[in-house]
């Protein structure tokens, strides 16, 4: 019984962060959606890309169900997947997360918590797993990147929230307020150190 909550508890989570990564393209540009916003390239598009074939990955080779579309195989990881090549479409990429989404859901609700897996990526002598592990590694590594893509989405155009009934109208005035109030504090506290105790 309290596997079952685990699970369920689990995989909605995940279907919820799912559904608010791919949010932060909502209403962008494809420029914006891929274009590099820090100075190691990261990117919205490349984001969802690279949480689709991590989903791939952790619920069909692990689990012995490889994903019906082809992925390089993880030691050709060339860093590809973390953006988007200007013959791919948002439409391609979002599309391979959503038909991911229902290849992942097959198996976790196919298979028990303790189902056991191998990981060959992780070192000796973690590669051999449980369903219940990966879905807790993968929720981290979901909420890693929504929380980039939330940051990022800030700085393209401002919006933020975690889905689209949260969002508000953005009050500039009101942030620009704010900013100041805490760069005040960060300078307070700088110039506050320098002096002896």
């Amino acid at each position: 019984m309290i596997d079952d909550l685990a699970k369920d508890l689990l995989h909605g989570r995940l279907r919820r962060d799912r559904e608010a990564l791919l949010w932060k393209l909502d209403g962008l540009s494809e420029y914006d959606a891929r274009r590099p916003l820090t100075a190691t390239g990261t990117n919205l598009l490349g984001l969802v890309k690279h949480v689709a074939q991590v989903e791939a990955r952790y619920f069909g080779e692990v689990f012995g169900r490889p994903s019906p579309e082809g992925l390089p195989h993880w030691q050709d990881h060339d860093g590809s997947d973390h953006w988007a090549a200007g013959d791919e479409t948002r439409e391609q990429i979002v599309g391979f997360y959503r038909r991911t989404w229902e290849h992942a859901d097959a198996t976790i609700s196919g298979l028990p918590l303790d189902a056991a897996g191998h990981v060959p990526w992780w070192p000796d002598p973690r590669p051999n797993t449980t369903l219940f592990a990966v879905l807790v590694h993968v929720l981290g590594e979901i909420n890693r990147h929504t929380g980039h893509a939330d940051i990022l989405r800030e700085g393209v155009d401002g919006r933020t929230g975690m889905r689209s009934q949260y969002e508000q109208d953005v009050d500039e005035e009101a942030r620009a307020a704010h900013r100041a109030k805490i760069e005040r504090a960060a300078r307070s506290a700088v110039s506050g150190s320098s002096h002896p105790a």
